[in-house]
């Protein structure tokens, strides 16, 4: 059985180069091999990875940042620093302080976005990747459907209401779940405070620059996704997916030989990577990245 997460990782932090303390996860696993840097998605945070790290933790080892405005990380005073641009400065200023030469990057969503900007700006350090339903192109679909909840806060009374609110918006993208799925899901986006309401973990400015169009990624995506070539690459895709069009996925997959594509069904944006295709995809990238 798995151990607690405080009893399974222990907790770091970090300046940014404009002064934010920032907050990341680090759970112990073998030193013969790279880490697996998880990067997470727009609203997420830290907890976001709890059982990806419960289920590859001591085999190897996970480095889990939460990005600014994020979970215990530092609220940025200005909010257009909220910006793919600056989160890839801040994790590489993770990288160095840890001194993590190489490592293999987990990204969902945001996380993926900044997993391809790392990987042109920075190639020799990413040894394998997974993307998680993104790509260097998104849907104008998706997009809007985020942009239409992202930053308005909203608090609950109990676990329960924010349970019931998240499967109120998100009935579409994870059809199959059930209450329990939607009260895991709501213990990792919200957190409890000291008035005793239960709110979304994340600065809600986090909206302001994520509703300019062209924030939402960077420059040149499928330039920087091809900084990839000669690794080991996953990508997987939800079914239901309206961030992540079938035909960019299928383009990705051609585009660098090698790359592997799963598509995990009955699921939406974006996959919790617990579902059992990609949890197979994981551990046959993982499986090249160990014997390389």
């Amino acid at each position: 059985m798995a151990l607690p997460d405080k009893q399974r990782c222990t907790d770091g932090y970090w300046w940014s180069n404009d002064g934010l303390r920032l907050h990341y996860r680090d759970y112990a696993g073998r030193d013969d091999r790279p880490a697996i840097l998880c990067l997470h998605g727009l609203t997420r945070n830290a907890r976001d990875w709890d059982d990806v790290a419960g289920r590859l933790g001591g085999e190897w080892r996970l480095i889990v940042p939460e990005m600014r405005g994020r979970g215990e990380s530092g609220y940025a005073r200005d909010p257009m620093t909220y910006v793919p641009l600056v989160y890839l400065q801040d994790v590489e200023a993770l990288l160095n302080q840890l001194d993590l030469p190489r490592v293999v990057a987990f990204g969902t969503s945001l996380g993926g976005i900044l997993t391809m900007l790392l990987a042109a700006t920075d190639r020799d350090r990413i040894a394998a990747a997974l993307l998680n339903d993104v790509g260097p192109e998104l849907d104008p679909v998706g997009l809007g459907r985020i942009r239409g909840y992202v930053g308005k806060q909203v608090s609950h009374p109990t676990w329960m209401h924010a349970a019931r609110c998240m499967a109120e918006g998100n009935a579409a993208v994870y059809p199959g779940y059930d209450v329990h799925d939607w009260l895991h899901m709501a213990k990792r986006l919200h957190r409890l405070t000291s008035a005793g309401r239960i709110q979304l973990d994340y600065d809600m400015r986090i909206a302001e620059p994520f509703r300019v169009p062209g924030n939402e990624a960077g420059p040149d995506m499928w330039r920087a996704y091809e900084a990839l070539a000669g690794k080991p690459v996953a990508i997987v895709r939800g079914a239901l997916s309206d961030i992540l069009p079938a035909r960019v996925a299928e383009a990705m997959a051609q585009r660098i030989d090698g790359a592997e594509l799963t598509v995990v069904p009955d699921t939406g944006h974006a996959p919790t990577l617990n579902e059992a295709p990609a949890q197979a995809a994981i551990d046959r990238l993982l499986a090249r990245v160990a014997a390389a």
